[in-house]
């Protein structure tokens, strides 16, 4: 091997060891700014789950009202405390709730959620606890993992 070859081979070299350090930066880069982007972005300031029934609800509702203000009184203590998480039953039927049972588009017996977060306000009816109340078990793991997720500012089932 020649002179002229060994500089063009280190230079390759030094070209390589380069290219490798401004990717490895522009990596650095990229994830502190997906760090600060991260920590900076505000969520869900709230999560409103309420039991809309009539004044003389049917056995099944009131089981759905019970069994969710117990998984939430149970697995959320210090959002009920801190009020991130509002829980209640509302006679859908009494005149002083009708402001809440219009924001939420109450129509009769119902479990619903409403996620207040940066972006507004998003109400949902849950529709499955009807389907799974006659397993506590499922449906204790099913609204804990729905109740997680909306704390986390997802909107998937």
């Amino acid at each position: 091997m020649n002179q002229q070859s060994i500089k063009k081979i280190a230079g390759r070299g030094i070209a390589v060891s380069m290219l490798m350090c401004i990717v490895c930066f522009g990596l650095l880069i990229s994830g502190a700014t997906a760090a600060e982007t991260n920590s900076t972005t505000p969520g869900v300031q709230q999560v409103e789950v309420y039991h809309f029934h009539p004044t003389n609800g049917c056995i099944t509702c009131t089981t759905i009202g019970n069994y969710a203000e117990e998984l939430i009184k149970k697995s959320y203590p210090s959002e009920l405390e801190n009020k991130k998480i509002v829980f209640d039953h509302i006679n859908y039927q009494d005149p002083k709730n009708a402001d809440l049972v219009k924001k939420f588009g109450a129509t009769g017996s119902s479990l619903m959620i409403g996620v207040t977060d940066v972006s507004g306000f998003h109400k949902e009816e849950n529709v499955k606890v009807w389907y799974i109340v006659g397993d506590k078990g499922k449906f204790d793991t099913y609204l804990k993992d729905l109740l997680d997720k909306r704390l986390a500012g997802s909107f998937e089932e």
